[in-house]
């Protein structure tokens, strides 16, 4: 299976080329702030690329979904929208959650005692997993922060537990942290881990698609 890997392009997806395989994945923030004619921009491009899978998930810029849910998910038509939820495709499953550690008022975050509540949710037999948020410790390095003495990796280490749990899974795509861009593969056991954020600091759309193949 080829699965094309893209997340945080804030709107500025049609400045995107996306390579064609079996299954899309967006791990969230497809919206500035929310907006619904923006989701709605970003479903009809989605009805425009080949893949014959797309996955979509929300982040923490895509209000729309955490404040009027029925509603968003109705706008997404040519995608499967994942929240908290999850989906076999060929025989391998997937589970998407949109949640990331809080800083500021921003959609689907929470302290790492709800984070741990929302992850405890993914089934132990996933294969896939696409998390805004990232892993704490794992391309979630920020390029600045406020304070001396914070910590400058702010993924959840809630994330981290219930990785160590899913004994099954190949691939993990998340995103939220644009500076953090990238790919590592765990030598251990292959595992394959994607910070697929599309947009830089600057949300400029220059990181390009990461694509993973899975036999």
């Amino acid at each position: 299976m080829r699965i094309v890997c893209i997340s945080d392009t804030h709107q500025m997806h049609r400045n995107i080329e996306v390579p064609d395989g079996d299954v899309l994945i967006h791990a969230g923030d497809i919206t500035g702030h929310g907006v619904e004619r923006w989701v709605v921009d970003f479903n009809n491009w989605l009805g425009e690329l080949p893949h014959k899978h797309k996955i979509v998930i929300a982040g923490n810029h895509d209000f729309i979904f955490e404040n009027h849910p029925e509603h968003a998910r109705s706008l997404i038509t040519n995608a499967t929208y994942l929240e908290d939820s999850g989906v076999e495709i060929e025989g391998f499953k997937f589970w998407g959650s949109p949640w990331s550690t809080e800083f500021g008022s921003w959609a689907f975050m929470g302290n790492e005692l709800r984070l741990a509540d929302k992850y405890s949710k993914i089934p132990d037999d996933t294969n896939i997993l696409i998390t805004h948020g990232a892993p704490y410790g794992m391309m979630d390095e920020v390029a600045r922060i406020w304070d001396r003495n914070e910590d400058k990796h702010v993924g959840s280490r809630a994330l981290v537990r219930a990785l160590q749990r899913l004994d099954h899974l190949r691939l993990h795509v998340f995103g939220h942290i644009h500076e953090a861009a990238g790919t590592w593969v765990n030598p251990q056991n292959g595992r394959t881990f994607v910070n697929a954020a599309t947009c830089d600091l600057s949300y400029h759309p220059v990181n390009p698609p990461v694509v993973v193949e899975l036999v």
